[in-house]
């Protein structure tokens, strides 16, 4: 079960379009989560960087990056888009419906209070749909620019508060979202939350994007469950370690600073295997 979020909310543009093929296309026939039409998926162990927190220049031998929805994507390689699905930005729950907010039993909105981060209120059918509206819209962004994928975060809010949401919530807004980045040619990942990987069918995702499944020992639930399309991100020595000596052949691993910090900021931290 994941118990850490590690993530940033710098925003920075950076290059131009990038490219779809650099992993296999799949068919709804092959994937139980994809629509008819084929996605393109990340190409298994290869070259990763995670730049959520400002775009860069991919170091040498990338061909994996994920960047931020307000980014472009690097051109020539397979792109994730990340988007905020399950919780606001930090401080921008005024752009929110205010029923669509989570409300404690005093009426106060619930807060992921390290990320200052409103959580989002996904336990009605109407609710889940009129999320995955305005979540959607970041997704068509996603895809005029040029992304590949898209790896909606906070998947695991429902554990974190688990007073209010529940699995099944999380499962059917999930499912909203991989619908709608099908339908636009967009495969879809797992954020974490390894004990949903075997419901991957229910979420509708394709591939995971797995922060610290070396340091939490829980690379081979995505791994089993993604036949190894799964992308590493670890933050501490010790997980890296762990990450590269069982999966270094088998999984796309890389060691970020927990600010996910940008190529030039003296606070940058980038390892590989």
């Amino acid at each position: 079960m994941s118990k850490h979020r590690f993530k940033s909310r710098r925003f920075i543009a950076f290059t131009v379009a990038g490219a779809a093929g650099a992993g296999l296309l799949i068919t709804g026939a092959l994937n139980a989560g994809a629509a008819d039409a084929a996605v393109p998926l990340p190409p298994k162990n290869a070259g990763f960087d995670y730049q959520i927190g400002g775009a860069y220049t991919p170091p040498s031998g990338v061909k994996i990056v994920s960047r931020d929805h307000t980014a472009e994507p690097a051109k020539g390689l397979y792109n994730i888009c990340y988007v905020n699905a399950f919780q606001t930005q930090p401080n921008a729950e005024g752009q929110w419906d205010g029923d669509l907010l989570l409300k404690d039993e005093d009426g106060k909105v619930v807060h992921d209070g390290k990320w200052k981060e409103a959580v989002l209120d996904t336990r009605s059918d109407d609710q889940r749909k009129r999320i995955a509206k305005k979540v959607n819209g970041w997704v068509d962004d996603c895809a005029a620019k040029g992304f590949d994928a898209v790896e909606p975060d906070n998947l695991d809010t429902f554990d974190r508060f688990g007073t209010y949401l529940t699995a099944d919530d999380a499962k059917a807004l999930s499912k909203l979202l991989a619908d709608h980045a099908h339908e636009k040619g967009m495969a879809i990942a797992q954020k974490n939350t390894s004990e949903l990987a075997s419901s991957r069918k229910e979420l509708g995702t394709d591939f995971a994007v797995a922060e610290e499944c070396g340091q939490n020992e829980e690379c081979e639930d995505y791994a089993s469950a993604y036949d190894d399309r799964v992308v590493v991100i670890e933050y501490e020595d010790e997980g890296l370690e762990r990450a590269c000596s069982g999966w270094k052949d088998r999984l796309s691993i890389v060691k970020r600073d927990l600010d996910v910090n940008p190529a030039g900021d003296p606070d940058h931290v980038r390892e590989t295997c």
